[in-house]
């Protein structure tokens, strides 16, 4: 319901009443822009943009917060969300003051104290993330950071690190006996370092050659160790080589394992903790020569191998423990033959085969 009226002062007023019954009015000199702003707000209704005028005023912090509390995310997401709420210079201003022009000097600000273009664009989606859902839940119109660019990252074949097989030989040589699995269930099974971390010895089907991964040891952040499903569910089978096999039955028969079943324990024979975990890391690394070497490219290192030998990217994604396919493809898609490759290798087959020898052989 709306209208205009022109009031004793010579104005002209015009009010509606919205889909809660509550009533907004505004006054104008010109009965022209009293109903020009009426149009403009039933159009806004009737295409779904309508925002109550007053909506919006709940700070970007606030409203971060509360949206907090009602998804489902695991300890360290939330722990990163957390950050990424306290990283923001604009947490005080209302969602309906908050401009393009804040965004885009926040992007600045974090280019210019040299962090890295991933953790701008993880810290950007989680500001995108809380707006989006402040449109939808009518607060504010449009979200601000729509069309705000962020540096660019590094093509994969130029940030990614692929330890070399001399580099992975040194790796397993010079670390200390009892966590050498470690190294040998990343780069020959591709496991993260919580996932390795987790292995029990009821994980290791040693006739059939597999590894069921179904758990990983993060740090809680109240300080304790928290033991969980991999990320992303990426509980899978890993069929695991021969030389692995045997290392990790080696490994059982010269140390055994913990009461609780842990292949690799730490304290007390827990579950090894993560700060153990990269402190053997380092040291290792020093001790090999290998520098420059995460324990994350272990995994880059598996991959390749795999794609080396032509697996698919489905079989690559499920090795992994990957998302989906995507994930794969955008992280290692440098690493498979393109068509020209393909093309120049069957040619050359074809070449080889019409040779007058080849020819005579083949008849």
């Amino acid at each position: 319901m709306a209208s205009i009226q022109k009031r004793d002062t010579g104005r002209w007023r015009a009010r509606y009443r919205d889909a809660a019954g509550k009533e907004h009015a505004r006054h104008f000199d010109r009965r022209v822009d009293a109903q020009r702003w009426l149009d403009e707000v039933t159009a806004s209704i009737v295409t779904g943009q309508y925002v109550d005028p007053k909506a919006g005023k709940v700070t970007f912090d606030a409203y971060f917060r509360d949206w907090s509390t009602r998804q489902v995310w695991v300890e360290s997401t939330a722990r990163a969300m957390d950050l990424i709420r306290r990283s923001v210079p604009f947490g005080n201003l209302p969602l309906k003051s908050l401009r393009a022009s804040h965004i885009e000097a926040w992007v600045k600000s974090m280019t210019t104290a040299g962090l890295a273009p991933t953790t701008i664009a993880s810290r950007m989606n989680g500001v995108r993330a809380a707006l989006g859902a402040a449109v939808r839940d009518r607060l504010i119109v449009d979200d601000p950071s729509k069309g705000v660019k962020l540096p660019r990252r590094r093509r994969a074949e130029v940030a990614m690190t692929i330890p070399t097989t001399d580099q992975v030989g040194a790796l397993l040589d010079t670390s200390d006996p009892y966590r050498r699995p470690l190294v040998a269930l990343a780069a020959f099974a591709g496991l993260r370092l919580g996932e390795a971390s987790a292995v029990q010895l009821r994980d290791v089907d040693f006739l059939r050659r597999q590894l069921a991964v179904t758990r990983q040891v993060q740090r809680k952040a109240g300080g304790g160790l928290d033991i969980r499903p991999p990320k992303y569910g990426s509980e899978r089978v890993v069929f695991l080589p021969d030389g692995l096999v045997q290392l990790l039955a080696r490994h059982v028969e010269e140390f055994g394992v913990s009461s609780d079943g842990w292949l690799i324990a730490g304290g007390a024979g827990s579950a090894l903790p993560p700060t153990t975990a990269n402190q053997w890391w380092s040291t290792t690394c020093r001790a090999a020569g290998v520098d420059g070497v995460r324990y994350h490219d272990l995994r880059h290192f598996y991959a390749s191998g795999l794609i080396a030998a032509g697996c698919d990217v489905v079989t690559v994604q499920r090795a992994l423990g990957h998302a989906n396919a995507t994930t794969t493809l955008n992280t290692y898609s440098h690493l498979w033959p393109t068509a020209e490759d393909r093309t120049r290798t069957a040619a050359a087959d074809l070449f080889a085969a019409a040779q007058p020898r080849n020819r005579r052989a083949h008849g």
